[in-house]
């Protein structure tokens, strides 16, 4: 009882001061004539708190506010000395917490969040949020592994919480172009889609760095930034960044930008569960003979095939290929030769023409069969990140399963079944590296014996591989006692 008098406290608040005001009308002056036009009484605004106040978080809760129209009543960091410290400026009337469960335990006004921490917290901070009543905003990817995407998106429905991922270029409105191309089959049957990134730009292929206690900042809590990970000494670099670069904390290349770019073809295609993947990945050599590599740390490159079924957009199966770390894809037949393959973008190929765009749906391009060009129309949208954080916000007063709600881009019904597919890349760059047993007797010195190089066929429903059992360890993890999924 007490979580759904906690989920809807802060829709009765406002129900009920409207219903008062409309009792009693005729005692009340006018809004505007008390604040201006455009003015937005505290009974009328969201209560937003943040957890993670920096970087990327700073410009989350900020732009949650709505150009001020919303209200901060809180801000969570692990480290308020970095970045996160401008943002306790802006928002000097905010209580400062450092542990995200303190603060939703305590401070019991809170209708939503932001959340822009490392992703091995994102689904543990979530869900503590969800089970509170408290509509959430994360980060993308969405989560740290496939079974939390399946997780949250289920518990959002049965919490009817209000969500939102944040790839902002989900609600970039040159995607509808794209969608429209595809929807009247401008470009005919397609069958190969090309997605890559020039990711990694942050230490790869390395031995993970040691632990120096002695260096960590003072104020940096670094119990609670493992969260959920196995416990460790501080390591040193590690927060703000280049956790993710590192299986305990990141997703990689994947993690960074899979999200923002694959979010065009699988939302225009209708995709859902790709049926197998496979990939392959870069080697560094510092010595002859002998690849460096760490089971702890992401590859510096990478190339992963998805396969995905027909659907209701398109009538063939479809061959899905990322590529980072500066692999970028040839020009297809149908591709003028002049035409620059930038660092990073989507290509989507088709029997009479090719669709490009670049991050986040940028500049859609349809270059038809003979060489003529189309270029998309140029909606100019004059708010922070396309309106995405603001419609989140919009569809939070609204209300679970309201037309703002429904209208929502990147809902976790939309970017919990996407996340799993970018995470399923994951699974086969962690599968290339399981080794089987010594191959010494055999050759009479030690050969790696890689039993993964294969293509896993993947379950969607069940979240299983099914030709590879050693493969389904990375499809979770495990968690800190204390961190566990609740």
């Amino acid at each position: 009882m007490e979580n759904k008098k906690t989920k809807s406290k802060g829709l009765k608040r406002r129900s009920f001061i409207k219903k008062s005001v409309v009792a009693s009308s005729l005692f009340i002056v006018p809004r505007n004539v008390l604040g201006g036009l455009g003015y937005t009484a505290p009974s009328d605004q969201l209560a937003i708190a943040a957890i993670g106040a920096g970087g990327q978080g700073a410009g989350d809760i900020t732009n949650a506010t709505v150009g001020g129209r919303e209200r901060v009543v809180a801000l969570c960091d692990v480290d308020f000395s970095g970045s996160a410290s401008r943002t306790v400026k802006k928002f000097p009337k905010a209580k400062l917490y450092k542990s995200f469960k303190k603060m939703l335990d305590k401070q019991k006004d809170i209708d939503a969040v932001t959340i822009a921490i490392p992703d091995h917290n994102h689904a543990v901070a979530a869900s503590y949020a969800m089970n509170r009543g408290v509509h959430v905003y994360v980060e993308k990817p969405l989560t740290h592994n496939v079974y939390e995407a399946r997780y949250l998106t289920e518990m959002a429905r049965s919490k009817k919480i209000v969500t939102q991922m944040g790839n902002q270029g989900a609600s970039n409105p040159d995607q509808l172009q794209i969608q429209k191309w595809i929807d009247n089959k401008v470009i005919g049957t397609i069958s190969e889609v090309n997605v890559w990134t020039n990711r990694p730009v942050w230490p790869s292929g390395i031995n993970k760095p040691k632990a120096n206690a002695s260096l960590k900042p003072k104020e940096l809590d670094w119990d609670l930034w493992l969260g959920p990970a196995k416990n460790t000494e501080y390591i040193p670099n590690m927060h703000p960044f280049n956790w993710r670069g590192w299986w305990d904390y990141g997703t990689g290349a994947l993690g960074d930008m899979g999200c923002h770019l694959m979010d065009v073809p699988f939302k225009a295609l209708n995709l859902k569960y790709p049926t197998s993947v496979e990939c392959s990945i870069g080697k560094i050599h510092t010595k002859m003979w002998s690849a460096d590599y760490s089971p702890d740390g992401c590859p510096p490159s990478a190339a992963i095939a998805f396969n995905f079924d027909a659907t209701s957009k398109n009538s063939s199966n479809i061959k899905f290929t990322w590529m980072d770390g500066g692999i970028k894809p040839f020009h297809p037949e149908l591709l003028p030769p002049d035409v620059t393959i930038e660092e990073g973008g989507v290509m989507i190929i088709g029997e009479k023409g090719v669709i490009t765009c670049g991050d986040y749906g940028y500049n859609p391009r349809l270059y038809l069969k003979g060489g003529e060009l189309i270029e998309g129309e140029k909606i100019k949208i004059n708010e922070p990140s396309f309106g995405h954080h603001r419609k989140w916000v919009d569809a939070c007063k609204a209300g679970f399963n309201s037309k703002e709600h429904n209208n929502l881009t990147s809902s976790f019904d939309f970017s919990g079944p996407l996340t799993e597919t970018v995470l399923m890349g994951n699974i086969a760059i962690r599968s290339y590296m399981v080794e089987g047993k010594s191959l010494r007797k055999e050759y009479g010195y030690d050969v790696p014996n890689y039993i993964g190089r294969k293509k896993l066929l993947w379950d969607g429903k069940a979240m299983k591989i099914t030709n590879f059992d050693e493969a389904n360890q990375f499809v979770s993890r495990n968690y800190r006692k204390g961190w566990e999924l609740t």
